[in-house]
């Protein structure tokens, strides 16, 4: 069985209605990134930071998978599927996808401040004063800028073994995601799936650009891989 590796990004969960990652303006819901992503603003201003992803999480239990997630889950009747995830929603996990990685870490967890491996899984809001067992405050299970990216290598070593991409929704162009395309052989098919494509063909002998959004995109995908 090929070993088909998807990578995927905000556009795929922007037709379930979560909004992108951020305005063409570098806003996100009116804040500064840096103010609400980054452990910089988590110290300057706790508060901000915690109801900003409270926002997150309660928009996320009222939106569902659409299509393009369970077309994703089609793939697995014929293809060993592994998902590799910009996005922080669980809308993968409820499509039924098997195997997915989390590259940004995951909007329904949190984790202790002391110690990043004790990781609770958490669908209320997250409050100051919520502390993990050893009275260490909790905080978002999310990758925020400049800390490192500890499923990347995982995620190095899966889109290695692909034997087709598919990478839909994603720009590609925030890094170390974005490097992961370059880890696949020449002959491997690539897919990419966007309304707005922004990738130089020219970089890679077998690209096939499908300039459509996720769910038309990976019905058209399900068509050519014969599904």
């Amino acid at each position: 069985m090929k070993n088909v590796v998807v990578l995927t990004g905000a556009g795929i969960s922007a037709e379930s209605g979560i909004k992108t990652f951020r305005d063409a303006d570098g806003l996100w819901e009116d804040h500064d990134v840096m103010d609400v992503a980054s452990i910089r603003g988590f110290r300057n201003n706790p508060e901000l930071v915690l109801d900003f992803y409270n926002q997150r999480r309660r928009q996320l239990l009222e939106v569902e998978p659409n299509k393009a997630h369970l077309n994703l889950k089609k793939l697995e009747k014929y293809y060993k599927v592994n998902i590799i995830t910009q996005n922080v929603d669980d809308l993968h996990e409820r499509a039924g996808s098997i195997a997915i990685t989390h590259l940004h870490g995951e909007l329904l967890k949190v984790r202790s401040t002391k110690n990043e491996t004790d990781v609770l899984n958490w669908k209320k809001d997250l409050n100051l004063g919520d502390v993990c067992k050893l009275g260490y405050q909790l905080r978002p299970h999310i990758v925020w800028f400049g800390e490192m990216v500890p499923m990347l290598d995982k995620a190095i070593e899966i889109t290695k073994r692909a034997d087709i991409l598919v990478v839909i929704g994603t720009s590609m162009q925030v890094y170390p995601a974005a490097s992961l395309i370059e880890f696949v052989s020449n002959e491997v098919p690539i897919y990419f799936i966007d309304p707005k494509p922004n990738i130089n063909s020219h970089l890679f002998n077998k690209l096939t650009v499908i300039s459509d959004n996720a769910t038309n995109g990976t019905d058209k995908l399900l068509e050519i891989l014969k599904l």
